[in-house]
Formats: structure tokens, sequence, C-alpha cells
């Protein structure tokens, strides 16, 4: 018993992750919580990206995501959809 309340003090006394983003359209610069940004891994470059709505413009954005920005990000406790296709 006692290491499960060691366990949900460590949790407990986490932070919560944020990430820097900035928005092309209006270019405000905030952080923003995994709750608020999706990751999509794609069979290539070019379809993997996360997305978040710029909190100050209300704008999509979607932003090309490479490896170490995938990783950053599914560490971070993003929600990530994978991407597939049918053969």
């Amino acid at each position: 018993m006692r290491e499960m309340s060691a366990m949900h003090d460590f949790a407990a006394s986490m932070a919560p992750v944020l990430f820097k983003a900035a928005c092309p359209d209006c270019r405000s610069r905030f952080e923003l919580s995994a709750s608020s940004l999706r990751l999509a891994i794609g069979a290539s470059r070019r379809t993997t990206f996360y997305s978040f709505t710029c909190p100050e413009c209300g704008s999509s954005v979607r932003k090309p995501a490479g490896e170490r920005i995938v990783e950053l990000l599914t560490g971070g406790g993003v929600r990530t959809l994978r991407l597939h296709t049918t053969v």
C-alpha cells in the first residue's frame, strides 16, 4: 500500500506539460496543454502533423511533425491518431 501512495504523490507533484506554439495567421506565441493539441502519424512526412486551434484568433493550425516533435508530443501526453492506408 505504501508503494501505491508514493506513486500517487509523485504523479500529483508533476506539473502539467505545456508546449510552446505560434500561430502563422495572427503571429501570436503561446503555450498549449497536451489536451489542446492533436497529433496524426501517417505513412510519410507529408502525412504526419500536429494541429491545434489558436487561442488568440481561433484559426485552425496544422504543422508538420518530424520524428523529434512526434517524440516530444507523445511523451507529453498529446492524443495521437495513427493514419494508415488500406491495401
